[in-house]
């Protein structure tokens, strides 16, 4: 182990330790991001698989340790972590770190939740810099990556950092930290391939990494260690699962906090895809006629993510990466609605008439992680054609969303909820840490 790698290894550490105190814009951004977390929890509780994901942890054992979103039902805390995981990440509405290419609320928010629900309660501010410090380290181990997804990244940097939150919030002392960071990285899992097909392994990995980081924390409060290179080290990290360097995090850590960078999703699909439906949602009837093409000039990273063909047996994860259907619906219902991804929507002749109008063109931006600027061009019947420049998309720190767009957000995770709390939805901190 070389001198730099201790160091910037235990930059990390320190920094996942230290007594921080959230500045005001960091604490409203933790709490407004935890606000929209539990909210699209609360959405996924009706979502294709939740009920088997449910009755599959139910059989790990039943204890009043946790509980799960949207159910009056409690669990330990490992099962309710997972299955909290699973529904913020089901529907993919939940919160992105753009640079990152990563939900890095998902995890540490999922984890944490039931560590707090475990102990019963935590004290508001205590819970806010637990979830700040775990989305920090999860995003900026995001932003060291310096080539593209091979491993899902929201599942690996987001056990390590719901890793770190929950040892916070369990009090381990300084030194026991190295070894959740190495039993964190010995317990990492989840590919891309889940992603390149549309599976609905891509929500099961973000729920196995939320169950892991709980699992780790209690092994290490037992005694049992990690490696304690995991990042750098001949066989770390960004050797095997990222490559990059950790310095392009270290270097900056403690100087911002990273989750104030994190973007809300307007749409409940795919964030690739919310330059494209944004731009079309502001457009409105307000063109110059019937629209006959709509060109997405995106980065390559756009593509891979959601230019996928329209399938007519579709499954609704699948669907909700696609992006000529999600164009279509846009333009034929004004929104996207995951009740809509279903059998007869694929089949309706309407709307496989508006997908084959989409057009995906390569910008050529070399950087494999992007995900803007982007350019759609809206081409109409009359010859006439739009170009919108979309240098920021509608929901990041540059572009947030209006109160408007997230009060319609927050009328259709209602919608699909079947919450018990109303506190989910009126009082989301009181229910984060007052299990009551």
């Amino acid at each position: 182990m070389t001198a730099s790698t201790v160091t910037r290894t235990q930059t990390l550490l320190d920094f996942a330790h230290a007594g921080h105190v959230l500045t005001g814009a960091a604490k409203a951004d933790a709490r407004r991001l935890l606000a929209d977390t539990l909210l699209v929890g609360a959405a996924g509780s009706t979502a294709p698989g939740a009920a088997g994901v449910l009755d599959t942890a139910k059989r790990w054992g039943h204890g009043p340790e946790a509980r799960i979103i949207g159910e009056d039902l409690r669990l330990p805390a490992t099962a309710a972590a997972y299955v909290n995981a699973f529904q913020m990440h089901c529907l993919e509405w939940d919160a992105v770190h753009e640079p990152a290419v990563a939900h890095t609320m998902t995890c540490v928010a999922a984890a944490l939740g039931a560590a707090i629900d475990r102990r019963g309660g935590a004290d508001p501010e205590t819970a806010l810099t637990a979830l700040a410090v775990g989305a920090d380290i999860a995003s900026g181990l995001g932003i060291a990556a310096e080539t593209g997804l091979r491993f899902f990244r929201p599942a690996t940097v987001g056990l390590i950092g719901a890793a770190i939150a929950v040892a916070r919030i369990e009090g381990l002392p300084r030194e026991k930290f190295n070894d959740v960071l190495g039993l964190a990285y010995s317990h990492l899992s989840g590919t891309m391939q889940a992603h390149s097909e549309g599976s609905i392994a891509l929500p099961l990995q973000l729920a196995e990494a939320a169950r892991a980081a709980i699992h780790v924390v209690d092994l290490v409060c037992h005694g049992l260690t990690g490696p304690h290179d995991p990042l750098e080290g001949e066989f770390g990290y960004f050797k095997l699962f990222d490559t990059g360097s950790l310095s392009r995090y270290t270097d900056i850590i403690g100087t911002r906090w990273l989750i104030s960078e994190i973007s809300i999703k307007p749409f409940p699909s795919g964030r690739a895809s919310h330059a494209t439906l944004a731009a079309l949602a502001d457009i409105g009837s307000s063109g110059s006629g019937e629209i006959v093409r709509v060109t997405a000039h995106v980065p390559s990273l756009i593509t891979q993510l959601v230019g996928r063909p329209m399938l007519c047996d579709m499954t609704p994860a699948y669907a909700r990466l696609c992006l000529p259907l999600l164009v279509a619906l846009m333009l034929r219902d004004g929104r996207i609605d995951p009740r809509r991804f279903v059998d007869e929507t694929y089949a309706d002749p309407a709307i496989c008439d508006l997908a084959r109008k989409v057009e995906i063109v390569i910008d050529g931006n070399p950087n494999p992680n992007a995900m803007s600027p982007q350019r759609i061009e809206i081409g109409y019947g009359d010859g006439t054609r739009l170009e919108i420049n979309v240098p920021a998309t509608l929901g990041s720190p540059a572009l947030p969303m209006t109160e408007a767009q997230f009060t319609a957000k927050r009328d259709l995770a209602m919608l699909l909820a079947k919450a018990t709390d109303q506190r989910l939805f009126d009082d989301p901190l009181a229910y984060f840490t007052e299990p009551g």
